[in-house]
Formats: C-alpha cells, sequence, structure tokens
C-alpha cells in the first residue's frame, strides 16, 4: 500500500529543524512525520494512502502521554510507516489547522480537544477521529494499534463507507455554514439572555460556572462587572467570588504565580498544570479590574503574582513573552513539580512551620493528587490567624508564611522544572501588552509599561507592515504566519491599552492600521470576521485550511470577533469617533444571533455588547504635584467599565468627548477634568469627588 519508508535519517531530519518544539520533540520517533505543507498532500495521492493527523502544543499532558506511549510503541510506528502518511502540527503555530480540524472532528464524534487525532484523505477531508488512543485498549479506548489496523482495512477494501463519512463530515459544516439568521439579533436581548444563562449556571458554593473540568472565563467575570456597574447588585457578587476563588485554589500557583490552566475538580483545587501565556494575559487583566472595582488586597497579590511569573518564566531578553510552561518535567510526569508532601514540608520548614503551612494549604485534605494522596496542591484553606491557633511560632504569622512560602519556593526551583515553550506569538503577546500596560498605571509601577513598551516596540519594529498586519510568530528567521484575525485584533488592543497609558500617538496609529486592515481584509458572510484572510495568508492553502471559518465562541479565551468588537468600542471611545462604535455594533449584531444562546461561550460578545452601549467617561489629570498624583491614582483605581484617563491633556490624534475647560476655570493649581459623552463636569481636587464621578458616570447635580 505505498511507497517503502524512507531512511531514518531523512524521516528525523523533518523535524529536527522545525520552529516549533512540540514537533522537534518527536523528531527521533520511529515514525515519517511531515511538518504541515502539501509535501504530504501529494504523497498521499501519489500512494493512495490515507493521512494521519496529530494535533497537539508543547503544553499538553496527554500529547505527551500519546507521544512517549503510543507513538513509542514499535508496532504503532510499523503500522503507520506502512499503511499511512503522518502529518504532526502544532495547534499554537497553527491555529486556523487546528481550528477546522477540531470543528470536522466534533461533528463526526463530538469530542474534540488535545491531543486531536484524524484519519483525513488526500484532500484533506476527515473520516475518522478521536482524540488521545493508548498503544494498546485501555482507557476506556481502543488501543491505536487496533484503530490503524482497522481504518487500514476500511481504507483498502471499503472505500464507499470512507467517502460516506467524509461526505457527511462536509455535508454537516456546509448546512451549519449554510444557514445564516434571517435577521441580525437585537443587542439588548442577547445580554440578558447571556446574563441569565450565566447565573443559571453559576456555582454558588466554589464561584465559577459550571461543574468539573471547570475553565477560568475572565470574559464573563467582565461581563457581570459591566452588569454589576449598571445596577445589577447580584453579578458584582458572582464576579468577586469567582476571583477569590479561582485566587485562592489550586489553579493558582500559590507559591510562584501564575495561573494553571483549568481544574479538574469543581472546587478549583487539582489543576491541569500546563502554564498558558493567554490564560495568564486575560486573567490578569480581570484581576486588574476586580481590583479596581473591589480593592482587594488579594488581588493586587494575583496580579503581582501574575506579572512576575510571566516575567520570570516566559519572558524574553529581548522583549516579549513566550508561549507556555508545560505540565510535566519527565515523561511519567503529573505535576510533581508544583506539589508537595507532608515530608517534604516538614524537610523544608520544621516540624510546628510544616504544620502552620500545611494548615493554610490544606495540606491532607481536598487537593491531594488522585494517582498519589501523599502529594498535595497547594490551595488556601484558612487564614492565617486560624492556621496559627495552637501552635508555637516564633513570630508573627503573617511574616512566618511570608518567609516559609519564600523557602518553599527556593526548594522547589531546584527540583527539575517543567519545559517552557519561548515561542513568541502575536495574540499571546498583545493580550499581555495591553493587561501590563493596565496593571502599570493602577498599581504604579514604571517597569510593567516598560516591559509593555519593549514588547510592543520589537513586535512593530519586526513583524508589523500596515499591508500585511501583525505576523502570527516572530522566530529567528524572521516574522512569518500573516492574515489571522486573532493576532491583529489582541495586537490592537494592546497597543490601545498601552497607548492611553503612555498617551502615545504611534501606539494609537499602529492600532489604527490595524483595525482598519481587519475591517477591510477579514469581512465574510453577513459582515462576521473571518479568522484569516485569504489576501494576506501566507500558509499552505491544503486540507481546506483557507475554507471560511468564523470564530464567535470563546473557548475560554475571547473569541476573536468579540475581541474585534472590543478594539473596535475602544478605538471608538479613545477618539470619540462614533463610527467605530457603529462598526462594533454592526459586527456584534450576527454574531448575536449566531452565538443565540450560547451562555457562557457567548460572554465575550454580550460583554462588547454591553460596552457599546454603556456612555464612556474620559478624565484628564493635570498638574504635577502631590495633589496631581492622588488624583491619576484615583481616576485609575475607580471602576468603570469605559473608562479612558489621560495624565495630562492627551496629543493628537487622541479626542474628548469634549472641549475641556480652560484654566481659568479655577484659581489654579492641579486638578482633574472629567468628560461625559458631550459635556464636561466642572474642574475638581479632591480626589474622593473624582471617583464619585467616574462611578456616577454622569455629572453630580447641581
Amino acid at each position: 500500500m505505498g511507497d517503502a519508508p524512507e531512511p531514518e535519517a531523512v524521516r528525523a531530519s523533518r523535524l529536527a529543524g522545525a520552529s516549533s518544539s512540540y514537533l522537534r520533540s518527536a523528531a527521533e520517533q520511529a515514525i515519517d512525520w511531515f511538518p504541515w505543507g502539501p509535501e504530504p498532500f501529494e504523497l498521499a495521492r501519489r500512494t493512495g494512502r490515507p493521512i494521519l493527523l496529530d494535533i497537539g502544543a508543547s503544553w499538553c499532558h496527554w500529547c505527551h502521554v500519546m507521544d512517549e506511549g503510543t507513538y513509542a510503541d514499535d508496532d504503532v510506528a510499523r503500522l503507520l510507516r506502512q499503511h499511512f502518511v503522518a502529518v504532526k502540527v502544532d495547534r499554537d503555530e497553527h491555529p486556523e489547522v487546528d481550528r477546522r480540524y477540531q470543528r470536522q472532528v466534533s461533528a463526526l464524534t463530538g469530542e474534540g480537544g488535545w491531543p486531536l487525532t484524524a484519519f483525513l484523505n488526500p484532500d484533506g477531508g476527515t473520516f475518522f477521529g478521536g482524540t488521545y488512543f493508548p498503544p494498546t485498549d485501555g482507557h476506556g479506548r481502543p488501543g491505536f494499534r487496533r484503530v490503524l489496523q482497522e481504518v487500514a482495512r476500511l481504507w483498502t477494501e471499503e472505500p464507499e463507507r470512507v467517502r460516506d463519512s467524509a461526505t457527511t463530515v462536509r455535508d454537516a459544516l456546509e448546512r451549519a455554514g449554510r444557514a445564516p439568521p434571517a435577521a441580525p439579533a437585537e443587542l439588548g436581548p442577547f445580554v440578558e439572555g447571556v446574563l441569565r444563562q450565566l447565573r443559571a449556571g453559576y456555582d454558588p458554593v466554589n464561584g465559577g460556572f459550571g461543574g468539573a473540568p471547570k475553565f477560568p472565563h475572565p470574559s464573563a467575570v467582565a461581563l457581570l462587572l459591566w452588569d454589576e456597574f449598571r445596577g445589577g447588585t447580584a453579578s458584582g457578587e458572582e464576579a468577586r467570588e469567582t476571583l477569590v476563588r479561582m485566587a485562592d485554589g489550586g489553579m493558582y500557583d500559590q507559591l510562584g504565580g501564575g495561573f494553571h490552566r483549568y481544574a479538574v475538580d469543581e472546587g478549583w483545587h487539582v489543576p491541569h498544570f500546563e502554564k498558558m501565556g493567554a490564560d495568564n494575559a486575560e486573567l490578569l487583566a480581570a484581576y486588574v479590574d476586580g481590583f479596581r472595582r473591589f480593592a482587594e488586597p488579594r488581588f493586587e497579590e494575583v496580579v503581582r503574582g501574575t506579572i512576575g511569573w510571566s516575567q520570570q518564566v516566559l519572558g524574553d531578553p529581548d522583549g516579549g513573552w513566550g508561549a507556555s510552561q508545560d505540565a510535566d518535567n519527565a515523561p511519567g510526569d503529573d505535576g510533581s513539580y508544583f506539589t508537595w508532601s507532608r515530608n517534604e514540608l516538614r524537610a523544608q520548614l520544621g516540624p510546628e512551620l510544616a504544620r502552620f503551612v500545611g494548615r493554610v494549604f490544606g495540606i491532607g485534605t481536598d487537593a491531594r493528587m488522585p494517582h498519589d494522596p501523599d502529594r498535595n496542591v497547594l490551595f488556601r484553606l484558612l487564614p492565617l490567624n486560624e492556621a496559627a491557633e495552637g501552635l508555637k511560632l516564633d513570630g508573627a504569622p503573617e511574616e512566618l508564611f511570608r518567609s516559609s512560602c519564600e523557602r518553599l519556593l527556593a526548594a522547589r526551583h531546584a527540583r527539575r522544572s517543567p519545559a517552557v515553550d519561548r515561542a513568541l506569538y502575536a495574540a499571546i503577546n498583545g493580550r499581555y501588552v495591553g493587561s501590563f500596560a493596565a496593571a502599570a498605571v493602577v498599581l504604579e509601577e514604571p517597569d510593567w509599561l516598560d516591559a509593555a513598551r519593549r514588547a510592543a516596540d520589537r513586535w512593530l519594529a519586526s513583524a508589523f507592515s500596515p499591508a500585511r498586519g501583525m505576523a502570527h510568530r516572530l522566530g529567528p528567521d524572521g516574522p512569518s504566519g500573516f492574515g489571522l484575525l486573532d493576532d491583529q485584533v489582541s495586537f490592537a488592543r494592546g497597543l490601545l491599552e498601552l497607548a492611553v497609558a503612555d498617551a502615545q500617538p504611534r501606539y494609537l496609529e499602529a492600532a489604527r492600521s490595524l483595525l482598519e486592515l481587519v475591517d477591510r481584509e477579514f469581512r465574510g458572510e453577513d459582515g462576521l470576521l473571518r479568522d484569516l484572510a485569504p489576501s494576506l495568508y501566507d500558509g499552505p492553502a491544503v486540507g481546506g485550511a483557507t475554507e471560511p471559518s468564523y470564530p464567535l465562541e470563546d473557548s475560554p479565551h475571547l473569541s476573536a470577533n468579540s475581541a474585534a468588537a472590543l478594539a473596535f468600542v475602544r478605538f471608538g471611545t479613545v477618539l470619540h469617533a462614533p463610527e467605530w462604535l457603529d462598526k462594533a455594533r454592526a459586527l456584534l449584531r450576527p454574531s448575536a444571533a449566531r452565538l443565540g444562546h450560547g451562555g457562557l461561550f457567548a460572554a465575550g460578545a454580550a460583554w462588547a455588547a454591553g460596552l457599546a452601549q454603556t456612555p464612556p467617561v474620559q478624565v484628564v489629570v493635570e498638574g504635577s504635584d502631590e495633589t496631581a498624583r492622588a488624583l491619576l491614582r484615583a481616576a485609575r483605581r475607580t471602576w468603570h467599565p469605559n473608562l479612558v484617563v489621560f495624565a495630562g491633556p492627551p496629543p493628537p490624534p487622541f479626542s474628548l468627548a469634549a472641549e475641556v475647560p480652560a484654566s481659568s476655570a479655577t484659581s489654579g493649581g492641579s486638578r482633574a477634568i472629567v468628560c461625559f459623552e458631550r459635556s464636561c463636569a466642572p474642574p475638581v481636587s479632591d480626589p474622593e469627588q473624582l471617583a464619585r464621578l467616574i462611578r456616577a458616570g454622569k455629572p453630580e447635580p447641581a
């Protein structure tokens, strides 16, 4: 069935020089792996073989399990060499490929995720698939040896069944694409419907939404905070409780900072241990807003811890941030770097301190590892004073806890640490630029603002052009992967936050260029935005990679269409340009119609729709003395979902909703001007009065 296998040296060389660390890690497997591109499809057509497509990532625990077990199995490798053309894809490097094949496998089997395992015909159509397969029957799944044998038999002996299966998938996706709504949805009812669904799925015991596994949904938190601002008191409490529970759970790294990807239980105790740059950038922004709204010291701790981890682990010395940190530190590992036994605590802290810290972190309670109950994920169970009761401690609980955590972290650093994928991707870096800029101005940390500037400057200098937009990846050989929507809108949002924080027109103009490109090149059916622009895309147009696809649902990352709508709203607010608010609403109406009752996965679109109808507040603080600094601090730390704060009158092309009153309006000195839709309030010099004005969102009555 096809050509003879190629020599091992040729097989290894295909992946050994790959830009993806995930692909390089498979270079020594005894499998004829091809990277994504036209070559394997041409070989499949020439030899009459089906294609095995494996999509995974360096951070993916079960991808490693399949690589270390299934693909290391001699019989599996032999069957693949004899009967298939094998293609391996890094989903971070090729999100457009992953998106299309996730949809195809889901249409066929009802499941998706990573690793994604798909069997394709030489034209790229899926006829069978799944996720993780063990080498032999187990884990409630058929063994991959048996799967490969049966697929090879079907391909040869029952080709009509293969054709029918691929046709079923294609027809199902075409039907879904041919069913546009009769009319765009009204945004008000859409937002109310999403909020009802969020409330129905809210977990009143643990915070968050739904049961196990439990993912963070930052856009849902943002929607709840917006709803509280307009009067939904219960939404504010739900947002706060969700942020508290995530911060205190094992999903947040209590020693090293930063968030793991999700929790396997409904109480946030035991995480899946990979740490994703995209997750941490979005959660960082959520905790900045949570701190502005609730002034919780714990939320400030989480902001500082997440920035610390992002800089220390993902930070690139030339500016920007890498993609992720792996869950595992060795084959067969499952979280040993991040977990602790009682004996390990005693060895580092001594018996009495170990008891104290063990009480705080719930050792021996709800966060024991299922495969090894002696090992525990650290989560916040008891307050420090309560944990110290009855113990003979030499010092204040707060200081003892701080020093104990430092000792434990130092001991953890001596362990073999999980690998870091240092690949630089635009969407992740754009999210980080925005969240670092927001955190910097709220918590008055100029180094964070400098980190945002360095990243933005590097990407704008090396991976951006007005004609092509932002590249997906910035690598040693330069930029690559132009034409992906998420990169454009995520970086535009980051640049907008940096532009406001720094009052820098060049960042605003770069954001304008990206958003105009999006508006011009990415339009598809009903005015929605495609996930890639065929006119700009420089990837291989094989396997249906350029077929229309519309990212509307949060997954749980904010969807690219919702991110675009948010960017349009923010850009319109900063420039006082109503036409961009109109573009946001025009995009959101068909998005809402297609999302319908999307609930949690429509939260980003509902958040954008809410902001599009929330009158902005713009603040200009004038002066350079302590009064001005107090006014600026009050403005930046006061919660309003559609707020722009400038330190001094902003230069063009920044624009205010109304003309700022002349300096002679006051007797002199530092002052703050608060502008609403069409007018500005009289200047104020009292920080508390300024905060009241911002929270009210309208002038105080005379």
